[in-house]
């Protein structure tokens, strides 16, 4: 939704996180003493860059940035290799390599060839103009901290991309534990050591670090302006960055690691401070604003309200009866889990007629209510929440058709289905092409920046930024620098052999580039040689990258629902467009009883079938096993905290203790199966709540993790939002569509027909039903019920584990529904007639 409005009156009651010491980044001569000053001093002495006889950096002339090699972000890692941290600068801010330590450049761009040990010679006076016009210096720069863990797992240490040298950012790439990371101990054991927030932590780490040697001049950039961004996993946690910024009830975990900047103080408490010169200086772990794809959280409501959204299509048909009874009674929960937090809405700030009586004038309690007899299409669920939901998807299909004169490439058809002329093309108005999108009428171009715009950096090297840059549209999406792990699967137990048609196996790729949740892990590719890779940089800038590189997580699974188009769907794909993937999901049935997940091994997800547990012989044993998991999760961990409170944003946003950003934006693919939509609605309104600048997009035809689109790039976000609310910064705006002057080449229409449910008559303010909104959302639908704490274990599950115990079940909203309707679910599970 592409509004920006600060005067939206929330009131949302939610509940908060602990006590936290809140501070800003500056100068503090009142800063509390550190209990232990030896240990503050060992810290900062090892962990400022300066020091580190191993500093490398690498010059990449193509890109014009040096790149550091990854050097350890904390003083004491638990694993080396995953709580690393690489840094890209541009080369304009840097005069050269001190390789003798006596302040002066002994290497430089123009005679660098290898790496080279030393330390940069900052250029402060230098400029550089993004290509959206926004001016940086060295000193008021953007850091761009890439939040890797897709599916939550762990992330190895690489080389950040150069992808943003041009723009002016710093790229930062850090490592982090994971879902599955372990240790073993001195007699043998595996312990497992990657539960939350081990991940959010070590990337919490990794920006104390960066800003760390920003104060002391070590490295380029603005310790204010550090903006989270990533995908799927990664969008959670870039979420959760921005989120819990500095909130101490992370510190304990932080200091366990020997992070810089939080000590514990003599009296109990913790200090924020490093020193620099004998002068104090404030750090914080959080973030100035958040760019996040597909963001996979608040785990906390997810299945909840992923069972809501396809509970309200009555055409949905769920894989059992079992599963289909606890969508219901999932339904009922997050009726009452809604009511209860005391939602109120300006409509005037919104722009929305949210409770239908014909203006905009009231503020308006956000509720779901029932009345089965009434609201039959969407099985009697209605309310207020509910219109600014459907208000939310109308206003983004709306956007969408405003702005496709920025669509590049296309092909357009008549109604007769023949291609039109390029002077046909060349005279169609913004209108002509939002009817003809309506009518399906259209074949997506397979490049350019509408299909494959710019939108994450990334962590690896070499020019592979984002991954696959700022191209990879669909399930690949722009995604952060990683490496993927073939053995740590997604749901649906699919192995490397197994890549449906369109997916590439990238198992051997040469390179170290992160994947969404289509791969779920991470391949240690940290030994590759990556100086014979292409430089994609180029490739992801134009978009130009190949249809069969892509992937999408819901490519891979078909859970519940099989060759049914709905609203939005029909039967065709759009095979040209990488945000059409998981329409391709819909022609496959799994009908056998899948591999499923253990507590102690595996972390796969019954996401399929038949059968609603391979793990459990009986309904009483399952319950029992949530019973255990969750009981022990309420006792808490070491530091007596509830892993699943700290891994839940809504516990954060807007507590007295929170740093909260100036400005968050949330960009889901409106037909994506993998999370629902309600998730993100609930974070913006409790941001604006906070007066934080909070925006929502649902992409239309988005899968999951979907490329920018139609203009849109995460860099020239950042440097809207840098000209809005940074000093003297340039006021920046979306550069005009260049119109399209020749017709796409494709023979035939590939578009979707969704004129019999969109009211289009008014194509400037187009419409639909609630229950067309569902169901266009359902089509994509690819996790079964429970599909986050899943019975037989699934990804999530393996965030919330134990050092002895790699698995726990964590969901208290299931387990009450569990226990509550045992006389009705119990006959109903694992029957197969």
């Amino acid at each position: 939704m592409k509004k920006r409005s600060l005067a939206l009156f929330l009131c949302l009651a939610l509940p908060l996180g602990l006590c936290a010491c809140q501070s800003d980044s500056g100068e503090n001569s009142s800063a509390s003493e550190a209990a232990d000053s030896e240990t503050q001093a060992y810290i900062e002495e090892t962990l400022n860059l300066a020091n580190n006889e191993s500093q490398k950096w690498t010059y990449t002339s193509s890109a014009d940035a040096w790149v550091l090699s990854s050097v350890s972000a904390v003083a004491y890692p638990e694993i080396e290799d995953e709580q690393g941290v690489s840094v890209c600068v541009p080369g304009a801010y840097v005069t050269g390599i001190d390789t003798d330590g006596d302040g002066t450049a002994d290497v430089t761009s123009e005679n660098a060839s290898d790496a080279v040990n030393g330390s940069l010679v900052i250029d402060y006076d230098a400029e550089i103009t993004s290509t959206n016009g926004q001016v940086y210096t060295a000193a008021t720069a953007p850091v761009i901290l890439n939040t890797g863990a897709a599916g939550y797992s762990e992330q190895s240490n690489s080389n950040a991309s150069t992808t943003y040298a041009a723009e002016g950012y710093i790229n930062v790439s850090c490592g982090n534990r994971g879902k599955q990371s372990s240790i073993t101990d001195d007699e043998g054991n595996t312990i497992y050591t990657g539960d939350a927030p081990c991940c959010l932590v070590d990337q919490k780490n990794a920006a104390r670090y960066v800003k760390y040697n920003i104060l002391l001049g070590n490295l380029p950039g603005s310790v204010d302006y550090f903006v989270s961004t990533g995908g799927s996993g990664g969008g959670a946690h870039a979420t959760m960055f921005a989120a819990t910024s500095n909130n101490s009830d992370f510190y304990d975990y932080e200091i366990e690691a020997g992070a810089v900047g939080v000590y514990y103080t003599e009296d109990g408490g913790y200090t924020t401070t490093v020193t620099i010169d004998g002068t104090d200086y404030e750090i914080s772990d959080g973030a100035w604003g958040c760019v996040a794809y597909s963001a996979i959280t608040s785990l906390y409501e997810a299945d909840m309200a992923l069972a809501f959204e396809y509970y309200l299509d009555t055409d949905y048909s769920f894989s059992t009866d079992f599963q289909a009874q606890l969508a219901e009674y999932l339904s009922e929960s997050y009726m009452d889990y809604i009511n209860r937090q005391d939602l109120t809405v300006d409509e005037s700030a919104v722009g929305f007629d949210i409770n239908e009586d014909g203006d905009t004038d009231d503020a308006v309690e956000l509720t779901i209510e029932y009345d089965l007899d009434a609201y039959p299409e969407t099985n009697g669920y209605y309310g207020t929440y509910l219109n600014f939901y459907l208000a939310e998807f109308t206003q983004n299909l709306q956007w969408y058709l405003d702005n496709l004169d920025y669509a590049d490439g296309w092909t357009w058809f008549d109604a007769d289905g023949n291609a039109l002329s390029d002077d046909e093309v060349a005279a169609m108005t913004t209108e002509d092409k939002a009817s003809a999108f309506i009518e399906g009428r259209y074949t997506k171009s397979s490049s350019g920046s509408d299909a494959m715009g710019g939108g994450m950096g990334g962590g690896m090297g070499d020019g592979m930024g984002g991954g696959m840059g700022d191209g990879m549209g669909g399930g690949m999406g722009d995604m952060p620098g990683g490496d993927m792990n073939t053995t740590d699967l997604p749901d649906g137990d699919m192995d490397g052999s197994d890549l449906p048609d369109g997916d590439v196996d990238l198992s051997d790729m040469d390179g170290t580039g992160e994947m969404p949740d289509a791969a779920d892990g991470e391949t240690d590719l940290s030994d590759t040689d990556t100086s014979e890779l292409p430089d994609m940089s180029e490739m992801a800038r134009t978009g130009d990258i190949p249809d069969d590189m892509e992937i999408d997580e819901d490519m891979m699974v078909d859970a519940n629902n099989t060759g049914r188009g709905g609203p939005g769907r029909g039967d065709s794909t759009d095979d040209s467009d990488s945000t059409d993937a998981d329409a391709d999901n819909a022609d496959t049935e799994t009908t056998e009883t899948e591999e499923v997940g253990t507590p102690d091994a595996g972390t796969t997800q019954s996401a399929s079938g038949k059968t609603d547990s391979a793990n459990y012989d009986s309904y009483e044993d399952m319950v029992a096993a949530y019973e255990e998991d969750i009981n022990e999760i309420l006792a808490g961990d070491e530091y007596g905290n509830n892993i699943v409170s700290l891994y839940n944003p809504l516990n954060y946003i807007g507590s007295d203790d929170t740093e909260d950003p100036v400005w968050t934006r949330i960009v889901m693919g409106a037909s994506e199966g993998d999370m629902s939509m309600f998730t993100s609605l609930n974070l913006q309104i409790a941001w604006l709540n906070a007066g934080v600048d909070a925006e929502i997009e649902w992409q239309w035809d988005g899968g999951h993790v979907p490329s920018e689109i139609l203009g849109e790039s995460l860099a020239l976000y950042v440097d809207e939002m840098y000209g809005e609310y940074a000093d003297g910064a340039v006021s920046v705006e979306k550069a005009e569509a260049t119109v399209q002057t020749e017709n796409g080449t494709s023979e035939s229409a590939s578009g979707t027909d969704i004129s019999s449910w969109v009211n289009y008559d008014d194509i400037s303010s187009v419409s639909f039903t609630l229950a067309d909104a569902v169901s266009y959302r359902t089509a994509g639908a690819s996790k079964a019920m429970p599909g986050f704490d899943v019975i037989d274990y699934g990804q999530e599950d393996y965030v919330f584990g134990s050092s002895d115990q790699d698995a726990r079940h964590w969901n208290t909203f299931l387990l009450d529904i569990f226990e509550t309707y045992a006389d009705v679910l119990e006959p109903l599970f694992n029957q197969t007639d």
